[in-house]
């Protein structure tokens, strides 16, 4: 399905399939030799696609590596706009953090010791990781902002986004730091779970009537 809920054509789906063969040929490169020593041309050649093509369905090369980027960027702001009602903005990011944690999501830093060792070993994939989570924390600004009918985006719910947004990107940044360290998912998940409610636990009194949706 798409992201509109209709059935794709033959088109769209042979460029879901280019696009996925470009990003695992990709990915297997950077792993293999590194990301910054890794070209558009080689990844061109282990995909049997054209330069072009790739960069086309990657204008920059750090989003080669990091496919998921779309997905991170506006999961923090979907987890908003689908909470329930009588459910607050920090309710809705609570649960789909430890939600994420539990079934150790790749959105959250569980994609295992090779992503981990290849994004610190690149300035450019953790410059990228950055700008990444800045996006995310941007868009949550404007869910928070459209939650409470704030018009333009103001300073408390820049205030807001920037707290919120806060305890995800540590949970993230954990959770690579463990993997590096080798731990495992499940004994990551146990660290760092009690971490996450613990600083959500902390955001509550200021946080926890805000951005409430009407019962």
């Amino acid at each position: 399905m798409t992201e509109t809920g209709t059935t794709p054509n033959l088109r769209e789906l042979n460029k879901r399939r280019t696009r996925e063969a470009i990003s695992h040929a990709a990915t297997r490169l950077f792993i293999a030799q590194g990301f910054d020593r890794t070209t558009i041309a080689e990844v061109a050649a282990a995909a049997g696609v054209a330069k072009m093509t790739v960069t086309n369905h990657f204008p920059r090369k750090e989003d080669l590596f990091f496919d998921l980027h779309e997905e991170l960027v506006g999961r923090l702001a979907r987890s908003v706009a689908g909470r329930a009602p009588g459910e607050s903005a920090l309710a809705a990011l609570r649960r789909d953090c430890l939600a994420g944690i539990d079934r150790h999501d790749p959105r959250l830093g569980f994609s295992g010791p090779d992503f981990a060792r290849t994004v610190f070993d690149s300035p450019a994939l953790v410059a990228r990781l950055r700008e990444v989570h800045e996006q995310g924390e941007t868009a949550l600004a404007e869910a928070l902002a459209e939650a409470v009918h704030e018009r333009p985006v103001g300073f408390e719910s820049r205030v807001a986004a920037a707290l919120l947004a806060g305890v995800d990107r540590a949970v993230f940044s954990e959770v690579l730091r463990r993997t590096l360290a080798a731990e495992d998912a499940a004994t990551i998940a146990a660290a760092v779970r009690p971490s996450a409610v613990r600083a959500y636990d902390r955001l509550e009194g200021a946080l926890g009537g805000f951005a409430v949706r009407a019962a």
